[in-house]
């Protein structure tokens, strides 16, 4: 049995090379950018207005004269007339500049009369309320660098430079794999002997807050070739996520299922507590993992490795690490890590009640795990421990 960093090290020793794809940039939100991004215009292209109101040349205007309007400039059309040194025209927030003009005044601090505009602003400046060409991007410069992850801002951002495809590093495909001859849909009645299957909707709602879907849920019986079927559909996914049937009981046949796919174990079993029954294994570039089937537990392993494999394809860090003093003393039993859901405040964090691994209540109230150390057995308020955010 190994410890829980040396499962860490063989699950990223075995995360394959990243894949890159070409991706329309409507569909590129949640993905990292797999190439570094050059502005191919100048943004803005042109000088323009930032607000509603009137644009003149203030080194043409003598300070006091009313300027006669001679034109109007909305958003999206062009003037092709230059303006000269006692002339305005109306202009509208985002319309190019007319020639002539260099600076523009806001409506509410001007009269018009007769076509004729007097600038009431007593603070009018040169260049005052104009974007000027490239002020934000200039054609050529590098705007996002490789690895940049692309938020809806990014998306924005890109979009406004006219870019509509981008190089990303792909995100893995996963398929779920339920196991349990007990389980049974949510909304259908329960009978004698049988429970909810839970672990698929946790997965899949976990996958989400990495905007990821996977793309096949299947449950089966604790039965050994529909369990191999099931795995020998999905081995042309990059991770395959298997829960319960990892242990080493009567029914539980996961292991010699996927021995019989020519799955590779890596490893069996890890020194930690919930998930000790934790299963890693690989068919050429597929990861498999096996989790154990009490909720809690898959949830767990899934945070803490599963996590991290995702990230080796698509080059994120999810979730936050650090480290946090705990809030009350807490005793454990030596030579297992332990995994318990807590409740962080930025002071300490503290340890929730029904830590058994097959109760979720407290892990839907936990925003983080916390992780205690396997060779220590006691711990007191206010020793500094390391905390998974969750949430």
């Amino acid at each position: 049995m190994i410890n829980i960093h040396e499962a860490e090290k063989l699950i990223l020793d075995n995360c394959s090379a990243e894949k890159i794809e070409l991706l329309p940039l409507h569909k590129a939100g949640g993905y990292v950018l797999a190439e570094q991004i050059k502005a191919p215009i100048d943004s803005p292209p042109y000088d323009q207005s930032a607000m509603d109101g009137y644009a003149f040349s203030f080194d043409g205007w003598d300070g006091q004269s009313d300027l006669q309007v001679t034109g109007e400039v909305q958003a999206g059309e062009f003037l092709n007339q230059e303006i000269k040194s006692n002339e305005a025209v109306r202009i509208f927030t985002g319309a190019e500049l007319p020639a002539g003009t260099d600076t523009v005044v806001i409506q509410e601090l001007t009269t018009l009369n007769n076509m004729h505009v007097h600038i009431e602003d007593k603070m009018i400046s040169k260049g005052k309320n104009v974007r000027l060409k490239a002020s934000q991007t200039k054609k050529g410069n590098n705007v996002l660098s490789s690895n940049h992850f692309l938020s809806p801002a990014s998306v924005s951002f890109l979009a406004s430079l006219g870019i509509d495809l981008v190089k990303v590093f792909s995100k893995p495909c996963i398929s779920i794999i339920v196991t349990g001859k007990e389980l049974i849909k949510p909304g259908q009645e329960v009978t004698k002997g049988k429970i909810y299957e839970s672990n698929s909707y946790g997965l899949v709602a976990a996958l989400e807050q990495l905007y990821i879907s996977p793309v096949s849920v299947e449950v089966t019986d604790d039965d050994e070739m529909q369990i191999m079927n099931a795995v020998t559909r999905q081995l042309n996914s990059d991770i395959i996520i298997l829960t319960g049937g990892v242990s080493v009981g009567d029914y539980d046949f996961v292991f010699s299922a996927l021995e019989k796919c020519e799955v590779t174990k890596i490893f069996h079993k890890v020194k930690q507590k919930p998930g000790k029954p934790f299963y890693f294994g690989r068919h050429h570039n597929t990861l498999v993992f096996g989790l154990p089937g009490n909720p809690a537990s898959a949830l767990t392993c899934f945070y803490k490795y599963i996590v991290n494999a995702i990230g080796s394809f698509t080059k994120r860090e999810y979730f936050k690490k650090t480290k946090l003093p705990l809030a009350e003393d807490y005793l454990k039993k030596p030579k297992l890590t332990y995994f318990l859901k807590g409740k962080s405040t930025a002071e300490a964090v503290s340890i929730l009640n029904n830590q058994e691994s097959y109760m979720m209540n407290s892990f839907a109230d936990a925003d983080c795990i916390i992780e205690l150390d396997e060779d220590k057995e006691q711990f007191h308020k206010g020793d500094i421990v390391p905390v998974l955010m969750i949430i």
